[in-house]
């Protein structure tokens, strides 16, 4: 979905005063529209690093108790935590009144939702490979435990690298 189709549907769901907001406010209404959505968003991304830690953290003891538990599976954890926390605590386009850089406008902001939603597949194939080598472990079935771990590892890896070039989404390369 494109940003002006993104702004456009917001748009389309606010009522009288959030409409007179944008008429007086330059748009206030549906930036915060926007940015209220987006922070939604990675609260649910958030609550599902919460969950994947939880998970985790039984598997990880169920491998110390089988004596299969390898340092990928400790730094799972730590990875999970780091990635959890940069979500939870990500920028959410507010720019102060006399910023430098410029203000953040509405294409800007509906562009990081964008971004923030096709994130989704990617962190739903984490949460499935978590929940299938739980249940491998549940099931005492220990077989590649060491490489579904790496594999893991290297998935919420493969997010983060992803979520961390949802900066540049505020502010594109202008000249």
């Amino acid at each position: 979905m494109s940003e002006k189709e993104t702004i456009e549907k917001v748009k389309d769901r606010q009522g009288l005063l959030a409409k007179i907001q944008n008429l007086f406010g330059l748009g206030y209404a549906t930036k915060e529209d926007l940015r209220e959505l987006d922070k939604k968003l990675r609260d649910f991304y958030y609550a599902d690093f919460k969950g994947l830690r939880h998970k985790w953290e039984e598997i990880y003891l169920s491998a110390l108790n089988a004596g299969k538990a390898t340092d990928d599976f400790k730094k799972v954890i730590q990875i999970i935590d780091r990635v959890g926390e940069k979500v939870h605590r990500a920028d959410y386009g507010y720019a102060g009144l006399m910023d430098r850089k410029g203000s953040i406008r509405e294409t800007e902001i509906a562009r990081v939702l964008n971004y923030d939603r096709a994130l989704s597949d990617d962190i739903q194939g984490i949460v499935k490979a978590v929940d299938d080598f739980y249940n491998e472990t549940q099931a005492e079935n220990w077989a590649d435990a060491a490489a579904k771990a790496r594999n893991i590892k290297s998935l919420i890896l493969g997010f983060e690298s992803k979520w961390d070039e949802r900066e540049k989404q505020f502010r594109l390369m202008e000249v």
